[in-house]
């Protein structure tokens, strides 16, 4: 009884640290991932033809500007489509307006709503002036933690090639150095292998949506994509989520109902196609998380730190898990929270 008392202080202590700590750990954490996606992808550039040939530290040096580069460009895709949005809302309040007369007409309704009937009872009901100050404040802390993620993942980069004769050092020996940094190689083997191929999915899915979008007309089509392809970390939730906001922008776009239905069946089948055929070829064994496992984690990694919990819940925990796979004493954990046994 008293074990299970101290078991539980233990655990909600360990919480309270994690949900406070939540502006540290968030943008630690999320390098420490981008570090192993970065790592992978250098070693992986041993294999084209004149890049190969530099040395390790040459490849994750243009690795870690392909990177600084990529998150800049992030940053001011946001701004420029926060901007542009503002721009086009009275296009698509009139396009709203017909839609709102043209359903109420097929339907039969005598008196048809308007666009001004809807608006008065929903959007003019809400104080938008009161959400701009917190919408830039988030606004200035998302730029802050790519900044911080920036920051932390070249300084990793930087410690990496130290971290062995630290390892050997602490342990005190050749010896026993050695087998811990064999274990802790395959670790970072798996981690990064699957941190990597899961990156790499997720931009085939961004990618393949942007075709389709850009086909279609849909209109801040890039935006969306790199949305759906950051959403896709999140695991069920994250792809319908994804789809449901271009769908929702062709209906004031386009006004029609069967544009929205044919942008909503295109991005489906990219998602089926990604998530059924294409990724568990890419994956195999990595990734091998129960369901309920996965539904766990978002719960409880979303509710300590919302929306950036639930992109990094599924990451942390599979890296976890093949953490606990790698040790010999904890490899029953791992198999139990595994969907197959097969970790």
């Amino acid at each position: 009884m008293r074990n299970a008392t101290y078991g539980l202080a233990l655990t909600l202590m360990i919480g309270w640290l994690i949900w406070i700590g939540k502006p540290v750990l968030i943008p630690v954490i999320a390098a420490a991932i981008s570090v192993y996606v970065l790592s992978t992808a250098a070693e992986s550039m041993q294999a084209l033809p004149v890049v190969g040939r530099l040395p390790a530290w040459a490849r994750r040096t243009l690795i870690l500007i392909a990177f600084v580069f990529a998150v800049v460009l992030l940053f001011i895709l946001v701004i420029n489509n926060l901007a542009q949005v503002a721009a086009v809302l009275p296009r698509y309040e009139t396009n709203l307006q017909i839609l709102v007369t043209r359903s109420a007409s097929l339907l039969g309704i005598e008196d048809e709503p308007t666009w001004e009937n809807l608006r008065r009872v929903t959007l003019d009901q809400m104080d938008i002036r009161s959400w701009i100050a917190p919408a830039l404040l988030s606004l200035r802390g998302f730029g802050a933690t790519l900044f911080l993620v920036v920051l932390y993942a070249s300084f990793f980069m930087a410690e990496r090639g130290m971290m062995t004769r630290k390892v050997v050092i602490a342990l005190g020996g050749e010896e026993a150095g050695g087998r811990a940094l064999t274990l802790l190689s395959r670790i970072n083997e798996r981690i990064g292998q699957y941190l990597f191929v899961k990156t790499v999915v997720n931009l085939i899915l961004g990618s393949v949506s942007f075709v389709i979008m850009l086909v279609l007309g849909i209109e801040f089509a890039l935006f969306w994509a790199v949305l759906i392809a950051f959403l896709n970390y999140i695991p069920y939730i994250g792809s319908l989520v994804g789809v449901i906001f271009p769908v929702l922008l062709s209906l004031a776009q386009f006004g029609t109902l069967w544009m929205a239905g044919v942008v909503l069946l295109s991005l489906s089948a990219a998602q089926i196609f990604v998530g059924a055929v294409l990724e568990p070829r890419m994956m195999g064994r990595a990734f091998n998380l129960s369901p309920l496992v996965v539904l766990l984690a978002l719960a409880v990694w979303s509710t300590l730190w919302g929306l950036p919990g639930a992109l990094l819940a599924v990451p942390m925990t599979a890296s976890l898990i093949l953490v606990l796979a790698e040790i010999r004493t904890t490899r029953p954990v791992a198999v139990l929270l595994s969907a197959s046994g097969k970790v």
